[in-house]
């Protein structure tokens, strides 16, 4: 427990919300409760986050800094085209993750109202389309002005909606060091870029191959 006479920070306050949640099966019933098993004042909560279901949020947002961290420590992937940048967020985010697998796995089960899990994701949903768009290359975009944006707000939803499939799979994924998660990682985000170029679909066909498989052995 962190001593009355010593301020805690936000990180601590993160890790002991993890932590209860973990031990405990559920989540604080409120900030009051929260702070009072884990010694500190209920206004030093305050100073960081404004309510349980903002530092929910934040938690998932932190996974996305701390992954972007440590992708522009790679001196190499600012020199990456935009499906390699993709790639290396995937496979670092998942990372991530999985270095996190019991809290993610236990707090996406405790709300079963997909809704209720949507708007604790939010968070990672702005800055993941923040960061589609900042990766997005002119390779991607169509050379009519009018249309850029809503081209642009499209492959930003479907770039979320592929992350939340891919966090599905992972949940799932029963496989040694996850590499069933990789795999898909790689075939879903080719298959993406293939659309994006509206190119041969090799890697559309070879997606649907893989999750064919998967249903059919799963069900065996």
């Amino acid at each position: 427990m962190t001593a009355k006479n010593e301020s805690i920070s936000k990180e601590d306050i993160v890790s002991k919300y993890m932590e209860e949640v973990l031990e405990k099966g559920q989540k604080p019933k409120s900030v009051y409760h929260f702070a009072k098993e884990n010694d500190f004042d209920e206004a030093e909560f305050y100073a960081f986050f404004g309510t349980l279901e903002g530092l929910e949020k934040e938690i998932f947002r932190m996974f996305f800094t701390n992954t972007v961290d440590l992708l522009h420590k790679n001196e190499e992937y600012q020199q990456y085209d935009m499906k390699n940048k993709m790639l290396s967020f995937y496979f670092t985010f998942f990372e991530v993750l999985t270095a996190n697998r019991s809290y993610v796995v236990e707090v996406l089960k405790i709300d079963r109202n997909p809704l209720k899990n949507l708007a604790q994701l939010s968070l990672l949903r702005e800055s993941f389309k923040e960061y589609v768009s900042e990766i997005l290359t002119d390779d991607y975009r169509i050379e009519v002005e009018k249309l850029q944006k809503f081209q642009e707000k499209t492959i930003q939803e479907s770039a979320w909606i592929q992350l939340m499939l891919t966090i599905k799979f992972w949940k799932e994924d029963d496989s040694a060091a996850f590499e069933k998660t990789d795999i898909f990682i790689e075939k879903s985000v080719n298959a993406s870029f293939e659309l994006m170029n509206v190119a041969p679909m090799n890697h559309l066909i070879d997606l649907g191959k893989f999750l064919f498989k998967e249903k059919v052995y799963s069900r065996q």
